[in-house]
Parts: C-alpha cells; structure tokens; sequence
C-alpha cells in the first residue's frame, strides 16, 4: 500500500505520544513516541486506539485517516520497577548535575569508590561528574579527594527516573498531549 501525505507536511512533525492502557505515557524520558508508521501499523493491528490525532491525513488508493497524535495500549503493559544501568539512566538519576561542584557540562561518570581500590560499576557507586572533577578525583576515596557527593548514590526506580525526566521537558510538545504529560517547566505560569 502506498501512503501520500498533504504536500507541506512532514511525516516526522507528527510524532504519535504512546500511552499505557491507563493512560500514562510509557516513559517520560525519553518520551514514549511513536513514528505516524508506527503508529498507523498499531492500529491496523488493533493494538491501540486512537485516542486524539492531527488536523494531517495520510490517504492510500483504498482508505484515508486522519494521523494520530495520542495513542493508548489496549493491553496493560507492566512497568518494570528497576532500570537497565545505563550512563543515560545514571545522569538522568542525579539529574544531569555533577555530583561534586553542580556543574551540567561535560559530564561524565565517576566511581564513588575507585576500580583501582575494589569499587564496582553499580547503581551504589557511580555518580554523574564533570570531567574537571572526575580528573582532580582521580583514583582517590572521596575522603582523600575532599570530595563527596552531593547525593549518595542509589539504585533508582523507574518511577525515580519518570519524576526527575519530567524536569527535562522535550523541545516538542504538540497540544493534544498535554492532558497526559505531568512537566516542571509545563505547568509553570
């Protein structure tokens, strides 16, 4: 099946928001979106309903629809309660702050207790760092260093990492989302 869309639009500006069959986004952050294929293809599927869509229309020799913008799961998909490891999930956790000076540039990931002295890559023992701090820590205890962190590390929920993403508004948001989305800097006046 072939699929034309209105000339001055662009497949891409129109994102579906995918919502879990209880109506809250699958993931804050990164935002749970969906490409219009995608999407449709749900549909078709009967994986989804359509729960708002654009004012666009993609139209075939044998059907046309309105493209969505806000789709839910008809089936419930449990959250898992513990997030993958990731360097993302840590800065995101510590909310893209360097945990020894408050800087937000150049992050990087620094071991609480060093490799070098018998620490391990886990949730307990990494914070966000700024590369200057990583570098003056060093392979240093932060007693040593004279530098401990602002926060002590932790294992975060998804939940945890769903709160802090929400400080972190995407640069898009189209209106037909805002009933689902729950932001800092949305809700400010």
């Amino acid at each position: 099946m072939t699929v034309h869309f209105q000339p001055t639009v662009s497949p891409e500006a129109c994102p579906a928001l995918v919502l879990n069959a209880d109506f809250r986004p699958l993931s804050y952050y990164p935002l749970s979106l969906w490409s219009w294929q995608d999407a449709i293809k749900a549909v078709f599927l009967e994986r989804v309903n359509i729960v708002s869509h654009y004012d666009k229309t993609v139209r075939s020799p044998s059907f046309e629809m309105q493209l969505p913008s806000v789709v839910s799961l008809k089936t419930y998909i449990k959250p898992s309660r513990h997030p993958a490891f990731t360097r993302f999930n840590v800065f995101l956790r510590d909310r893209f702050t360097c945990q020894y000076c408050s800087s937000r540039e150049d992050l990087t990931f620094d071991h609480v207790i060093p490799r070098s002295k018998g620490g391990t890559t886990t949730w307990e023992n990494v914070v966000a760092a700024c590369s200057p701090c990583n570098l003056r820590k060093g392979d240093r205890l932060p007693g040593e260093a004279h530098m401990v962190p602002a926060r002590i590390p932790y294992q975060p929920t998804v939940n945890d990492l769903h709160q802090n993403g929400r400080h972190f508004p995407p640069n898009y948001l189209h209106e037909s989302w805002m009933d689902y989305l729950y932001w800092d800097s949305v809700l400010e006046p």
